[in-house]
């Protein structure tokens, strides 16, 4: 079987994240299970209701269309005060608009995220469960969370420690299983 398509969602709009960081190195350890692509979403404007009757924006179509084509959704987010940033929302926001026409029913997605702390993004996790719940998008259950320390993903997108990098190998490939089993 041909691998599935997952379209992989940063939820900062910072280039030096540790959350894209840690994304290159999710998308590299599903290579065998998934086609990855990084949709961005840091040049979508403000969601606004008025832009959807005079000039629906293209970077939005441009975000539905590679949310749609995708297979899968991986979203990797920091924490923002205790819930998901808001280039996050904002994206979300646009990829349910117009009212009936989202792309998020259906959509399996996998969650997880990176921080200095603990579990410094479960605040956040918990969110963005309810909110693309509410979508209809099938959100894997289980929460995710990476103590990032520096040097846990080299340049070459690896995961340095190996407990780890088995670790989100087999959250990888608990996700292949469960779109294997919604596409049957």
């Amino acid at each position: 079987m041909a691998p599935f398509k997952l379209a992989i969602i940063v939820g900062s709009n910072r280039k030096a994240s540790i959350n894209r960081k840690l994304a290159r190195a999710l998308a590299k350890l599903g290579t065998t299970s998934f086609t990855p692509h990084f949709v961005e979403i840091d040049d979508l404007p403000m969601y606004n209701q008025d832009l959807e009757a005079a000039a629906w924006p293209d970077t939005a179509t441009r975000l539905k269309a590679e949310i749609a084509e995708a297979h899968a959704l991986l979203v990797v987010t920091p924490e923002h005060n205790r819930s998901i940033p808001a280039v996050l929302k904002n994206a979300i926001d646009w990829a349910a608009r117009p009212s009936g026409k989202g792309v998020w029913g259906g959509k399996p997605v996998a969650i997880i995220g990176a921080s200095p702390g603990g579990v410094g993004t479960a605040c956040a996790q918990q969110h963005l469960r309810d909110i693309l719940g509410n979508q209809g998008a099938l959100v894997m259950g289980g929460q995710m969370f990476i103590t990032w320390k520096d040097g846990l993903v080299d340049d070459a997108d690896t995961v340095t420690i190996d407990a780890t990098r088995a670790f989100l190998q087999a959250f990888m490939d608990k996700f292949a299983g469960l779109v294997g089993k919604l596409a049957a």
